[in-house]
Parts: structure tokens; sequence; C-alpha cells
């Protein structure tokens, strides 16, 4: 039976997103080029890895929308079956930040929330995340972002998981954090934190199988196989890209389930 894949980290950009300056160094080192994916290449992007359902996320940064949540749910209108929103916020406007994931997750069906510390230059710990974790308790989905270095030219330290993420994983315990691409070179703090929080988990966005941290793959081949999830961060790495060596971690089959999709149909209360 073959595995049934879901990729956490995924963007269909717009020609607002791809035209991003933050986006070169990232563009250099994948040996992407700067042109905006129409959704057929994505869907067959999807189809060569066998990835059945990709997380599609909007971005907000502090100069405006660069993927719009509206825009995020004609994609996920167009194809139910095939994908899923993750709703982003302003956090210099906190109500209607509440107001916008209340309407997200109520009126488009979206299954999270992500914000990028690293494109506001704000830690999670800072008091404008605050009411974006009251908003997703009340309405019951994960909160969304980004962990370890940044791949654009941009300060990494917001990206450090202690004190940050641990601050506030004390303050809201019933806050369900998943933490994406990895958490290197910080990788002690993102497994102690993993250890410590029941409900702190890790995605493997933009990073190739072959390269994540040994560390991290020990801990998803014990007791941690039900706290990492599988992404990509399509388009700057590609499904099939990540999954190419899939088979080196060594995975047995319940770890392996669990990290391509069984740990994200519960996570983000996805249909089986």
């Amino acid at each position: 039976m073959p595995d049934e894949i879901i990729d956490v980290w995924m963007q269909q950009p717009n020609e607002r997103f791809m035209t991003q300056p933050w986006l070169e160094s990232l563009l250099r080192w994948t040996d992407m080029e700067r042109v905006t994916p129409p959704l057929p290449a994505t869907l067959g992007a999807m189809d060569q890895a066998g990835v059945r359902v990709g997380l599609l996320a909007a971005w907000h940064g502090p100069h405006g929308v660069l993927i719009s949540n509206d825009e995020v749910a004609e994609v996920v209108g167009k194809h139910p079956d095939r994908f899923a929103g993750v709703a982003t916020v302003d956090l210099t406007d906190p109500v209607g930040a509440v107001r916008e994931i209340r309407r997200c997750v109520r009126e488009l069906g979206f299954v999270a929330v992500r914000v990028v510390p690293w494109l506001w230059n704000l830690p999670p710990n800072d008091r404008r995340y605050y009411p974006v974790y009251v908003a997703c308790v009340e309405e019951d989905v994960p909160f969304c972002t980004q962990i370890g270095h940044t791949g654009p030219l941009c300060p990494s330290e917001p990206g450090r998981p202690i004190p940050y993420l641990d601050e506030v994983l004390l303050d809201f315990p019933q806050l369900v954090v998943v933490g994406g691409h990895v958490g290197f070179p910080w990788m002690a703090e993102v497994l102690s934190l993993a250890r410590k929080y029941p409900n702190f988990y890790v995605d493997t966005s933009a990073y190739a199988l072959h390269r994540l941290p040994p560390e991290l793959v020990e801990f998803m081949r014990g007791r941690g196989r039900t706290r990492v999830l599988f992404g990509s961060n399509y388009p700057m790495v590609t499904p099939a890209q990540c999954l190419n060596r899939l088979d080196d971690l060594g995975l047995g089959a319940e770890a392996r389930e669990l990290f391509l999709g069984g740990n994200a149909r519960r996570v983000f209360s996805l249909p089986v």
C-alpha cells in the first residue's frame, strides 16, 4: 500500500510573492528561477512525489499582504481534495487578526494559522502575537511558525526556540504549535521543547530528508515518532527533492506512516 503523504508547508505563490527581494538568497541556493509556478505545475509536483494533500499558506508581512487568505481559499476551493488552507494575519492589527482567524476557520475552513517571525523580525513571545494565540486556542487550530536560521538574509534570532517559544508554550498550555524548517542550529533546544511540551511539533520543511540533523532523525525513530511532520516548502524545494532518500532515515513502518501523514492528519484534524 503506498504511503499517504501530507505536505504541511507549501505555497501557491503569486507574482507579488515571487518579486520579494528577500527571495534572492533562496533562489541562489536552490537554483530556482524567479517565476510564478502555475497551479497545474504545483499539482504535478505533488503527484510526482505521491503527496495526497498539501497545506497552502497565506503570507502577510509588515509591509502588507503577499499571498492573501482569500487567494489561498480560491485555490483550495478549486481542489478541496488536494489542499487545505493555512491563514495568516497582520500582527499590527490585533482585533482585525482575531476576526480574520475566526473568518478563515469558520467560513473558509482553514486548518491552521501561520506567522513567520523573521519576516516581522519579532520573536513569537512578542506581545503582538498573543491575541493570535488566544484566537487559535478558541478556534482549536494549530499555530504554525518558523524555527531555526533563515534562508533569506534576515536576522535568525526570532527563530530561536529558547527563550521565545518556551515562554509561549508556558503561557498557552492549550496552544498547539508546529515549528517548521527543523530549527537548526538550535537542535538541542528544539528537542528539549518537544520533550517538555506535548503540544509542540516539528516539521521538516526546507530540508531534503538526507540532510536532516542526526539527532532529529533519532528522535523520529523512537519516542518522537508522533511529533515530527513532513513538509517541503514548495516551490522553493519540491516534495520529490525532499523525499528522494526517504528510506535512508531507517524509520519503522509506524514511524514512517506517522511522519508522512498520520501526524498531520491528527494535528490539523484533517479528514482520514
